[in-house]
């Protein structure tokens, strides 16, 4: 996790020690299931209702990227006392599979905000679980997303 602000994830026994380390150490865990997308509209949904967007929210991704920018300043959804704000997005390739623009859109605009949770003392940071192993995402607010330490090679992803 230290060289992106998201980390990819295949096994979900690494993604639940990591989450499970992050816990331990103060951290503010939310989780998507990101299978269940269908559509824009059901990622919209859930991120207003985990984070606590405020009624205005306009469910289209410049509205997300204007709620996460508070977010990052914690005036809602993030808990200022927590070590850090970490989201959680799992079968991420499912979602990714039926709105690819979409899904790489929203990765990108939680980097965004995580650095800017960082440059305003907070921390901020997402861990995308998939259960296809060769998922890949170009560049995310300039870097890329990097595999977790544990499965960085392919041989560890079942992969030759």
């Amino acid at each position: 996790m230290a060289g992106s602000f998201v980390t990819l994830f295949w096994r979900r026994s690494v993604l639940d020690e990591t989450i499970g380390w992050l816990l331990a150490h103060g951290y503010q865990v939310i989780h998507f299931d990101a299978s269940v997308w269908l559509t824009e509209d059901d990622l919209h949904r859930d991120f207003a209702t985990a984070l606590d967007f405020p009624d205005y929210y306009g469910g289209v991704l410049a509205a997300l990227n204007d709620c996460l920018s508070d977010v990052a300043f914690c005036e809602y959804g993030a808990r200022p006392d927590a070590t850090g704000l970490v989201l959680v997005l799992t079968g991420y390739d499912k979602f990714t599979e039926r709105l690819p623009e979409v899904a790489e859109k929203t990765l990108d605009i939680i980097t965004g905000n995580a650095q800017t949770a960082m440059l305003v003392g907070h921390r901020m940071f997402c861990l995308v679980q998939s259960d296809d192993p060769r998922i890949s995402f170009g560049p995310l607010g300039a870097t890329y997303a990097g595999w977790n330490a544990a499965e960085w090679r392919y041989d560890r992803r079942g992969l030759a």
